[in-house]
């Protein structure tokens, strides 16, 4: 389904009822990155998933974004569905999208879970994020599928699951130059640690225990920084431990959620 909120299309799916959670994806994702959960979630709760801004089947305007206008799209898609109050789950980019949320709509928050995410990016991360934009400008998105994966999963689960790791590679391939530059312009900006004192929503922390591209150390920050946080370090998981530690993801979410 699609509906026009802050200017651009943005296609969403719901499915389940009760109360409303919100799926928040990665960078070079779409909302198919939360089938799992959402088929575990569906039964209590109404899940809504979407594609963010550049994305998916979303717009993907030219141009750098801002986390003002991602979250301005998650507020501007709930507005038009007449939901006035949401759980937030964010994984990765979507984390940082989660956190922005909970800071600028505070009443319309539940509860938030933050998975594999940051609060900050250093100012020297800025020349990583030229050279990855310029390269996938250059030369599309199949140039960063391999490198990818190889942050976004351990290489033994990559060995024993090679139709969800070629799904996923797909995703990356097919997400819009556009959509990926302007979010890496909106990531290079990210600064929120100083903040995140003002979050009052019960909040839950995930990483994996082996992510190489937002580690532990960096989810330690946001649970120490948010009053009353809990961190779970997840074992034998990377960046995309919603799938490749599902069933352990999926009951932490659903507990803390209960």
């Amino acid at each position: 389904m699609k509906l026009r909120a802050n200017g651009i299309d943005i296609h969403y799916e719901i499915s389940g009822k009760g109360p409303v959670v919100t799926l928040s994806h990665s960078l070079a994702g779409d909302l198919t990155m939360w089938d799992g959960l959402a088929a575990a979630l569906a039964d209590r709760y109404t899940v809504l998933r979407y594609d963010t801004r550049g994305h998916g089947a979303t717009a993907a305007p030219d141009g750098a974004y801002s986390f003002a206008q991602l979250v301005g799209d998650v507020s501007g898609l709930l507005d038009a569905l007449n939901i006035e109050r949401t759980h937030f789950v964010g994984l990765s980019m979507g984390g940082m999208i989660a956190q922005h949320f909970a800071l600028a709509h505070p009443g319309r928050l539940g509860k938030l879970v933050i998975a594999s995410s940051s609060s900050r990016t250093p100012p020297e991360a800025g020349t990583l994020w030229d050279e990855r934009i310029a390269v996938a400008r250059a030369q599309g998105m199949q140039a960063h599928v391999e490198a990818t994966l190889g942050r976004w999963f351990t290489a033994p689960w990559r060995a024993a699951h090679p139709e969800v790791v070629a799904r996923i590679g797909a995703l990356i391939a097919s997400t819009p130059v556009a959509g990926y530059a302007g979010c890496g312009a909106a990531i290079c900006t990210l600064d929120v640690t100083g903040r995140l004192s003002a979050v009052r929503a019960p909040t839950l922390v995930l990483v994996g225990a082996d992510d190489p591209g937002t580690p532990p150390a960096l989810s330690e920050v946001i649970a120490k920084a948010i009053p009353g946080a809990r961190l779970e370090v997840v074992p034998a998981a990377s960046h995309l431990l919603n799938i490749e530690q599902a069933a352990t993801f999926n009951r932490l979410v659903g507990d803390f959620l209960g």
